[in-house]
């Protein structure tokens, strides 16, 4: 697997400039993947760190395994999650979301809301991964709390990362996929199920950068052909979306879009106004009612920044 690869160029490169594909990060370090000019650590010009997994960029050799990333290619997606002092920008040029969450430990559903919104608010493809299928009685509670999630149109794949991953393979196919979750979900295990030998792989990308446990913290990218790669991103236990507005947040619930714009007021907030289109599409359950939860409860915080 080339993502996988690790091994140092020489002191200098056939061409002044190489391109490649940034599979890992920490700090203002990031491992570039340049193909026939292997793994070379880079960092940019200047102070800020502007970069991230699965950025494209061109970079100029200044030594053994040493690079300077002179530019990037413009992006097609950013995967984005935002505090109300920071944004954090996950990776660059993914197709497809893919939610982790388990049947223990318990998981929250306002955390797969929100990644399913920013994967949303990008034009990439979402989708739930329900993982521990092998432990049957909390297995079937926890796919009772993502009905509401198939009810609006995402697709769960269910599976036993232990066991088989079959089921998540075809989905996988020609996309860039981030795999997001919170701490516990089994994603680890997942990804070494899909790709044997990257554990290995990712404590060799520790030490080539020089940066023990703390890469944990980043994102990794393992390519497995020219169309498809995994992002693995790390356990998180909140996403926030700061960087989206009300509309945003709107328009990413895919089961709100043929209604907005449908309500007696054009401003209406879908509270207690006359003429709500979507609290009526809530009552009638063509809206479930724990997303139209989700929902208020996230546009609250807007409201509250």
């Amino acid at each position: 697997m080339r993502g996988c690869r690790l091994w140092r160029a020489d002191a200098s490169l056939t061409a002044p400039l190489a391109l490649g594909e940034i599979i890992a990060a920490h700090g203002r370090h990031y491992l570039v993947d340049c193909g026939e000019a292997g793994l070379i650590v880079s960092a940019p010009r200047g102070k800020k760190s502007i970069y991230a997994c699965g950025d494209r960029v061109s970079i100029r050799a200044t030594g053994a395994g040493q690079g300077v990333i002179e530019s990037a290619m413009p992006r097609k997606t950013e995967f984005f999650r935002a505090s109300a002092h920071r944004t954090k920008l996950i990776a660059a040029n993914a197709t497809q979301v893919a939610v982790v969450a388990a049947a223990e430990p318990s998981f929250s559903d306002e955390f797969i809301a929100r990644a399913l919104i920013a994967g949303e608010h990008q034009g990439m493809n979402c989708l739930i991964v329900l993982n521990k299928s092998d432990l049957t009685e909390s297995f079937a509670l926890a796919r009772a709390r993502l009905r509401p999630f198939e009810q609006a149109g995402y697709r769960v794949i269910e599976l036993a990362a232990r066991c088989d991953v079959g089921p998540l393979r075809p989905q996988l196919r020609a996309a860039v996929t981030i795999l997001v979750g919170q701490s516990g979900m089994g994603k680890t295990t997942l990804i070494n199920s899909l790709l044997p030998g990257t554990g290995s792989a990712t404590q060799e990308i520790s030490r080539f950068l020089d940066s023990g446990r703390h890469t944990t913290a980043h994102a990794r990218l393992y390519r497995i052909d020219d169309e498809t790669a995994l992002i693995d991103c790390p356990g998180l236990q909140e996403f926030g979306l700061a960087h989206l507005g009300y509309r945003d947040i709107e328009w990413n619930f895919p089961e709100f879009r043929s209604l907005i714009g449908t309500c007696r007021f054009q401003d209406c907030r879908h509270d207690s106004e006359p003429g709500c289109a979507m609290r009526a599409a809530c009552a009638q359950g063509k809206i479930h009612p724990r997303r139209f939860e989700l929902f208020r409860r996230i546009v609250a915080e807007i409201r509250a920044r």
